[in-house]
Order: structure tokens, then C-alpha cells, then sequence
């Protein structure tokens, strides 16, 4: 039977999403199975690694039925993942304990331990990272001090997706993009940093190979084979960590090419043929899926998380208005938008709800509305909160920019890149084009099955996804508009500065 699809599957944050892609690059269509998030105590945020493999055997299993697919024809299966975890598994694989996610922030002693042994800037100029409690590296040190028996069992720390493939394949492997999550991995070497391992006192017989994110690292085991719905023997494609998988399936493969995505969260990210390291840690490197390049990256904490936050607290009038007339209240808030002026007549939105990553790193930053008066309209506000999230965007852009790297142009993707006055706003605040692709929601999974199927040879490189999301729409800046934001934008950065004192107190 001749081998048609590949099947990819992005194990998230809330659950896994299956997708099945034919041979030209086209997405069939995809099955979602969700799971849940363990919040014990604060700061802590775990998952049961058995959920996720309830989720991929379900969502399997939901996708070829209702494709009417054969198993036979899936030609290989390849992942995306969060990234930053921490999943102790024995040697047959198995998970010895709840897995530690991404969002984990519990390791903060572990954190100044290692700052003892080794300095910030010289962890950052081997990884490309900054060190933190959200990082692998810290997780296991926690462990180490916290679950000694989780520790001494363990034979690999590994990664959401290396967890599942260790279950279909027995291989205990991971691949280069979520090897540089962990603040253990040099940048330079493509390797386990015997630095890093030597000052946190780790056995680097715990990291799990490396392979590149295309390799076929085993196949489907048949003891498994029909618990999982696929037949025995399909190869298994290693795949990358979601956030660099989104560049793949964004189009971002090339020197020069950017994108910035746009869901609950927010990121610029880029391909560069060298690690960015920026003096101030702003932003931070992943190794690419794409072999010898490399993808840095800066992400805030609430970008649509922002404009939702705003629809539910002050866009009440347009959620009763959207749902009478069956559309998204977004689209009459952003109406609402289009009828204030760039600069939102002088009123700036910090969106900062959640503290802040880049390019701040700072856990206590607060959101704010700052320069009300009497004279603005929720419009006013509505457009202040777009014009803060794309401006603090754009300070990841430039930061990227002082380091000579050259952007021609900003791709989007995500939810929040649906909006045509959001994709303006970016375009006029970034001072260049910006390209909406055709497809904006499925990136991720699209990254996973080009890596997978330039794995099993089914495409040719990664140039296929050329194809698999063109270009649809490009928004060219609007030169008054411009002008606007390069006058506000001192204005925003000062605004903050001069707050952090007034964070501090208030999370004191």
C-alpha cells in the first residue's frame, strides 16, 4: 500500500492536537484529545505523562476514522511538543513521576545554587539562554533535592514528545530544538555542555541522545501498535519543540525571515546562520529544525491574553452584540478600534497582567493604563491595548535588529493574526511589511510534518512548506501611522521604567 500521509501530533499545554497531511503538503484534517494541568501549590504546574499518551492514542485513533485512513498509509509520525519540562523516565521508558511543564516556576533556590557555581552570562553565552527557574536544568536540580528517588531512578530527563516517542519506539532519544531548551546544551558544539554539567554536578548519562529533528529515530512497536492505531513498524519522526516547529510552519526556514505569533502568548522568532546573543539577555536562541541554523527568539507573557482580558472585562457590550449577530466580539472590537486615531490620543497600555519575559525578565511587572483622561472612549482603550502588546513586540524586534540581523519583512501567525487592524498595527509599529499567511493556526503542527516528511523522504527538504502556507495577504506600513509610534515609542519604554520601582513595591 502506497504511503500517502504523515501524520504529526503537538502535544501542548492544554492537550494534543493530531493532523494528517497528504503527500503535496496538504492538511486533511486534525482530532484534538485534552488533558489537564496539576497546580498542587504555588508556582508549581505539573501533567501526567500517561494523559498525554491517552491523548495521542484517542486523537489517533479519532483522525483516521474520521478520514477514513488506513493505518498501512501513514508513510511516518512526527511530533512537536512544549518545550522546558522535565519527565524523569526509567529505561523502559516509562515516566517515574509527574512530569514538571514549561509554566513550573517552583525551582527558584535551585536557581541561586547554581548562579554559585556558575555565572548567568557565561550560561547564556554557551546556550543562547537565559537561567531561570523555568528551565529544565533548575527542574532537575529540584528533583535532585526534592524526589532523590525520582532522581536516582531516572535514565534519561527528557522532554513531552521524547516521552511519547520512548513509548511507540523504546528509543530514549530527543532532537537538537528541545535539547536547547534546557540551559544544558552548547550551541556551538551541537552538544551536552560538560561545563553546565560539571558545575550542577549532573551525570551526563541522564541527557538522552541528540539527533537531528528529521531522523527516524525507531518505529512503531508492535506490543503498542493497536492501542495507538497505527500499524506496526511506522517509522517515528523525532519532530522539535513547538515554538521552533511554528517557525517551520510559518515559513520562517531562511536566513532573513521572521515571524511573530500570536495566541495567548506572543513571540517573534527568526532563522539566523549564528546564535543572536544579546548584551542584556533579552532575547534568547533555539537550535532550528533546519541543520547548522539556528532560531532566536523573544516571547512576552500576554499578548492575546491581553486583548482577551480586555474583551471580558471591557468588551461586555461587544460579546452581547457578537452574540446576537453570530460573529467573534473581536471583530466589533476591533470596529471600535478603527475609530481611534494611532496613538490612541495619548494613552499608553502596559501588558504586563502576568509579569513579563522578554524583553523585561521581570516577574513582578504589572499592566497598567497610563495617561487616561476624561476625554477617552473605550475605542481610546481597545486600541491601547493593541498598540502595547505590537509595541512590546516590537522592542523584541529591534533588540534583534541592534545585532545586525537583517528582517525584510514580519510573517504572522496565530489567532490574533486573523484581525486586519491588528496586522496594520504591526506592520505601521514595526515600520515593515507584514505577510498573513493562509494558514495561521496550524504552524506547529505543519513544522512536525515537514520534519517528518522530509524524514521519510516523502518531501524534499524544507522547502515544501513554500507550498504547504503561502503568503495570502501583505499589509504595508502606513507612513503617518508611523510616524505616530516613533514618537510613542520612548514614550512606552520610559513609561515602564519609571514603574518598575512602583512594581517592586507593590510585590513586596
Amino acid at each position: 500500500m502506497t504511503k500517502n500521509y504523515v501524520l504529526a501530533h503537538d502535544l501542548g499545554t492544554t492537550g494534543t492536537k493530531a493532523s494528517l497531511f497528504d503527500r503535496d503538503g496538504r492538511m486533511i484534517d486534525n482530532a484534538f484529545s485534552g488533558y489537564e494541568t496539576v497546580y498542587a501549590h504555588t508556582n508549581w504546574a505539573e501533567q501526567n505523562p500517561e494523559d498525554w499518551w491517552k491523548a495521542v492514542c484517542l486523537s489517533t485513533r479519532k483522525l483516521l476514522q474520521a478520514t477514513r485512513v488506513d493505518p498501512q498509509e501513514i508513510a511516518c509520525v512526527a511530533f512537536s511538543g512544549q518545550m522546558m519540562g522535565c519527565v524523569p523516565i526509567d529505561r523502559a521508558g516509562k515516566p517515574l513521576r509527574n512530569a514538571i511543564i514549561w509554566a513550573d516556576q517552583r525551582s527558584v533556590e535551585e536557581d541561586r545554587w547554581l548562579e554559585e557555581r556558575i555565572s548567568k552570562a557565561e550560561v547564556y553565552r554557551i546556550t543562547g539562554h537565559r537561567v531561570g527557574a523555568s528551565t529544565t536544568l533548575c527542574k532537575i536540580l529540584w528533583l535532585r533535592e526534592h524526589d532523590p528517588d525520582s532522581y536516582r531512578a531516572a535514565a534519561k530527563f527528557v522532554q513531552a514528545k521524547d516521552a511519547i516517542v520512548a513509548r511507540l519506539t523504546g528509543n530514549l532519544v530527543t532532537d537538537r530544538t528541545d535539547a536547547s531548551s534546557t540551559n544544558l546544551y552548547e550551541l556551538d558544539t551541537a552538544n551536552w555542555s560538560e561545563r553546565i554539567l560539571d558545575a550542577a554536578g549532573l551525570d551526563q548519562d541522564k541527557m538522552p541522545q541528540i539527533r537531528l529533528s528529521t531522523d527516524v529515530v525507531g518505529y512503531v512497536l508492535s506490543s503498542i501498535a493497536e492501542e495507538v492505531g497505527l500499524a506496526a513498524g511506522t517509522p517515528v519522526v523525532i519532530g522539535g519543540g513547538d515554538g521552533v516547529a511554528a517557525a517551520v510552519g510559518a515559513g520562517v526556514v531562511r536566513e532573513g525571515s521572521a515571524f511573530t505569533y500570536i495566541g495567548s502568548s506572543g513571540w517573534i522568532a527568526l532563522t539566523t546562520a549564528k546564535p543572536v546573543y544579546e548584551p542584556d539577555f533579552k532575547t534568547y536562541t533555539f537550535a532550528h529544525m533546519v541543520p547548522d541554523k539556528f532560531c532566536p527568539c523573544g516571547a512576552m507573557q500576554a499578548a492575546g491574553g491581553s486583548y482577551a482580558w480586555t474583551r471580558n472585562e471591557l468588551g461586555m457590550a461587544e460579546v452581547q452584540a457578537a452574540e446576537a449577530l453570530g460573529l467573534s466580539p473581536y471583530e466589533l472590537m476591533n470596529l471600535q478600534v478603527e475609530r481611534s486615531r494611532p496613538g490612541a490620543d495619548g494613552l499608553i497600555f502596559l501588558p504586563y497582567l502576568i509579569g513579563e519575559r522578554s524583553p523585561h525578565w521581570n516577574p513582578r511587572a504589572r499592566g497598567a493604563f497610563v495617561g487616561l483622561t476624561i476625554r477617552h472612549s473605550r475605542a481610546d482603550m481597545f486600541r491601547a491595548v493593541l498598540e502595547g502588546i505590537t509595541m512590546n513586540l516590537d522592542l523584541v524586534l529591534r533588540a534583534f535588529l541592534k545585532q545586525g540581523v537583517p528582517i525584510q519583512a514580519m510573517r504572522v501567525v496565530g489567532g490574533g493574526a486573523r484581525g486586519r487592524v491588528w496586522n496594520q498595527l504591526m506592520a505601521d509599529i514595526y515600520g515593515m511589511p507584514v505577510q498573513r499567511l493562509a494558514v495561521l493556526e496550524e504552524a506547529t503542527s505543519m513544522g512536525a510534518a515537514v520534519a517528518g516528511g522530509v524524514g521519510v523522504g516523502l518531501y524534499p527538504d524544507f522547502s515544501i512548506v513554500d507550498q504547504m502556507n503561502r503568503v495570502a495577504d501583505v499589509i504595508n506600513p502606513d507612513p503617518e501611522a508611523m510616524a505616530v509610534y516613533e514618537t510613542m515609542r520612548p514614550w512606552f519604554e520610559a513609561t515602564y521604567q519609571a514603574l518598575v520601582p512602583i512594581f517592586e513595591r507593590m510585590a513586596q
